[in-house]
């Protein structure tokens, strides 16, 4: 009877949760239009290519200095995790918002790997994120009841990383040129040999020798035929 008036557990209605919800959390659909940023697909593997690079050198670096406790690198798991993200982003908007939940099933760790991999991440400068809450729907007495969702990510490059990055080289497009060149050279072999020298040279007065020069070629070639 007292359930039933109260909600489970005595509780009036109206009361609030009592779910946590970190300090700073936005509201979902708030600033994630101005956080997220777009993300060339062209550039996903040299964006892993440069956080392996930096996880390579730091952890080197950890070896020279003995007596640095912290071994300064992104590690395997957040290697794992920051590859994962780069397959669930949406490349034309940059929406990134996965349940923490979700990266570790998605690559077979802890919840609490994933969360240690999210940290360091973002500790050397290759993400960060908003967090957020949504509405329950029910009201509270303080005003509408809100519970935690997941965060907002964002990938970047740090400053450092970014600098020591070289722009892909362009495609090589010799082979393309070459076959232009000769197709082009091919269509003016089939002209007459008067028309020709139109086709070459720029200097008409030098056109109008060739020309006149081609046409007694194919007259003789005429005469020789006959």
């Amino acid at each position: 009877m007292f359930e039933a008036l109260t909600g489970p557990k005595g509780r009036r209605p109206g009361c609030q949760t009592g779910q946590r919800v970190h300090r700073y959390s936005r509201t979902e659909e708030g600033r994630e239009g101005r956080f997220w940023q777009p993300f060339n697909p062209k550039n996903v593997a040299r964006f892993m290519q440069a956080a392996e690079k930096y996880d390579r050198l730091k952890r080197l670096a950890h070896r020279r200095d003995r007596n640095n406790r912290e071994n300064g690198a992104i590690g395997h798991v957040g290697l794992e995790v920051l590859r994962e993200l780069l397959r669930l982003i949406d490349y034309k908007t940059g929406r990134l918002d996965p349940a923490i939940a979700t990266l570790a099933l998605r690559i077979g760790r802890s919840i609490a790997a994933v969360v240690d991999a999210l940290k360091r991440l973002k500790a050397h400068g290759f993400l960060d994120w908003l967090r957020r809450y949504v509405p329950t729907g029910n009201a509270g007495m303080r005003g509408p009841q809100v519970k935690q969702t997941s965060n907002a990510y964002r990938l970047m490059l740090p400053p450092q990383v970014e600098r020591g990055m070289t722009a892909p080289p362009p495609e090589d497009d010799s082979d393309r040129r070459r076959a232009a060149v000769e197709e082009g050279r091919a269509m003016i072999a089939r002209l007459p040999l008067d028309e020709q020298p139109a086709q070459l040279i720029d200097d008409p007065g030098l056109v109008a020798i060739l020309a006149r020069l081609g046409r007694a070629v194919m007259d003789q070639e005429r005469d020789s035929e006959r």
